[in-house]
């Protein structure tokens, strides 16, 4: 493989006290109760609208009234506290090392907001780490769908086939298979191993390193 596209929360980085106080901040803005940091982390990894969407029906607006205007809570606040203690995992940033030094490419493809994807990367990694950084944006179909991967391919101007996948939850391990290429689960994430091996995942690791069996 020549390169390996990464997720971001919960496979690079553990994001989700980020998320948590994002998430309950809007909330409380809204005069709704506030969600747990379990029910956050199954919550998250298909975009910021169905994290909002799956809170507030957690929170008890079943009807989703609060909709629209806990969106724009969210973003706002979000993107004043994205790096709110956030860290890369342990591991990471040598395995991070170890992959240059064996002269694979590096991209991070997120269904987070865009300009948020490229701060937390900027500011946990700095830059010359990865070539692109993908984010959600207009435009561009979230994750499952594979629209991310072919546009980082052929930015990168690889083949697809020359890409592997790596993220920590069912949505990644959809994503690699709908690019058809390889889907690594990272365990040390949001979900875990039973359901990564539930979404099908050929690959799992527990430590980032381990990746370097597989490129």
């Amino acid at each position: 493989m020549n390169v390996c596209i990464f997720d971001l929360d919960g496979t690079l980085t553990d994001t989700l006290e980020s998320l948590v106080y994002a998430t309950n901040q809007t909330l409380e803005n809204l005069g709704l109760n506030p969600i747990t940091v379990e029910q956050c982390r199954m919550f998250v990894g298909n975009g910021a609208r169905k994290l909002v969407m799956a809170a507030l029906e957690a929170s008890g607006d079943g009807e989703l009234t609060y909709m629209e205007e806990a969106m724009k809570l969210y973003l706002k606040i979000f993107s004043e506290n994205c790096l709110y203690h956030v860290k890369p995992y342990e591991g990471i940033l040598e395995l991070l090392k170890n992959l240059r030094e064996r002269g694979i490419r590096l991209a991070v493809h997120s269904n987070k907001p865009h300009e948020q994807a490229v701060d937390v990367v900027r500011n946990i990694f700095g830059d010359g780490i990865f070539d692109i950084v993908q984010g959600q944006e207009e435009g561009l179909a979230r994750k499952p769908d594979p629209a991310g991967v072919v546009r980082i391919a052929g930015q990168m101007g690889v083949d697809i086939k020359d890409c592997i996948y790596i993220g920590d939850s069912e949505v990644d391990i959809q994503t690699g298979a709908n690019a058809g290429i390889p889907a690594v689960g990272a365990a040390w994430g949001f979900r875990g191993r039973t359901l990564l091996s539930e979404a099908g995942a050929k690959i799992i690791i527990d430590r980032p390193e381990e990746l370097l069996h597989y490129v």
